[in-house]
């Protein structure tokens, strides 16, 4: 076997990445080396990449946390997985697994964990370490390119759509339709749900309803807010908010009906005013949702092996990542895009 791979390098923060070729890991006690297939393109790496939040990255690392790849080779005391089975590495490499949140089925909450392309290397490379305990279990015959977004878009969304605690036949406004918010639309409407779709871009409400969306509306008009209060009679049950905009957390308040939960995904940087009076006086829920747990990721993927959710995928090599990254940054992305190493 060959000792060296093709990877994408962060060696600077807001520099392009290198590609260029790195030692193959190999896997110590508990992991597993896994040969990629694909690998999703998110926006976290973006964030990554630039050293955009409080604890950055040491640097070298290799950014991504979305692949799909079988397993090339098994560490010690590994047991469960075989040679050639098709697995998936998401954002949640590991975590301590003695605390409390862990203990309590929240080990994304974990104060000790690792997360693939940040603190330990990822997926932008033709091989990656995965840790065992921590790794999804993909059908053997499943697509990879479709696939590697439900591992962080597809979880993320899933997780953040269950924390509104929103029941079947009521009403769930997404604000933001890019490659977290489209998914998030075919996991409402697989789960029961009735969906408000939000963006600023009209060939992303377009993508929304084809999807299912039962109603769409421009984010930035001067009545985004009455119509959504019209077209759910009274605000929507749950608000999921997937824009990495400040402005779209504040409007998700607004359009809640009494009750109701926000449930907030994107990470733009800042804050959003907070109507105090608002939330006290219709009862408002506001919660963060961090990706999710690994029950999350398997009923996730479920969704997808079923084919109720289907990412909608444009496919790269590995050289052109730096061209998808300035798309990312310029909200000219449609979807999801996917790295296919195959």
């Amino acid at each position: 076997m060959k000792k060296t791979m093709m990877a994408a390098v962060v060696r600077g923060f807001g520099e392009p990445l290198q590609i260029e070729q790195v030692p193959i890991p190999v896997p110590g006690r508990g992991e597993v080396l896994i040969k990629l297939l694909a690998s999703g393109v998110c926006h976290t790496d973006v964030h990554a990449a630039d050293g955009d939040w409080p604890v950055k990255p040491a640097l070298p690392f290799i950014p991504g946390h979305e692949g799909v790849g079988r397993i090339a080779a098994i560490g010690a005391d590994v047991e469960g997985y075989q040679l050639g089975d098709m697995v998936g590495v998401a954002w949640l490499h590991d975590a301590c697994g003695r605390c409390e949140h862990c203990h309590g089925g929240w080990e994304t909450l974990c104060e000790s964990q690792h997360n693939s392309g940040y603190n330990v290397d990822g997926t932008y490379a033709e091989c990656v370490i995965g840790r065992a305990d921590y790794l999804a279990r993909l059908p053997n015959d499943c697509d990879p390119v479709l696939m590697a977004p439900v591992l962080c878009a597809g979880v993320t969304t899933y997780k953040g759509i269950k924390e509104t605690e929103v029941r079947p036949g009521q009403w769930l406004a997404i604000s933001g339709i890019g490659g977290l918010g489209h998914v998030a639309v075919q996991y409402a409407k697989a789960m029961g749900l009735r969906v408000v779709a939000l963006d600023v871009a009209d060939e992303k409400l377009q993508l929304a309803t084809r999807l299912g969306a039962d109603v769409a509306i421009r984010a930035d008009s001067k009545d985004a807010v009455d119509r959504v209060l019209q077209a759910t009679e009274g605000g929507a049950h749950g608000v999921l908010v997937t824009a990495v905009s400040p402005a779209a957390f504040g409007q998700a308040l607004a359009m809640a009906r009494r009750h109701g939960t926000v449930s907030l995904v994107g990470l733009p940087p800042g804050g959003f005013e907070t109507p105090i009076f608002d939330v006290v006086l219709k009862r408002l829920t506001i919660r963060g949702s961090i990706v999710g747990t690994r029950l999350d990721l398997q009923e996730a993927v479920a969704f997808a092996v079923q084919g109720k959710v289907k990412p909608t995928v444009h496919s790269i090599g590995l050289h052109q990542i730096n061209e998808v990254f300035r798309d990312l940054k310029a909200g000219k992305v449609d979807g999801r895009v996917v790295i296919d190493m195959r």
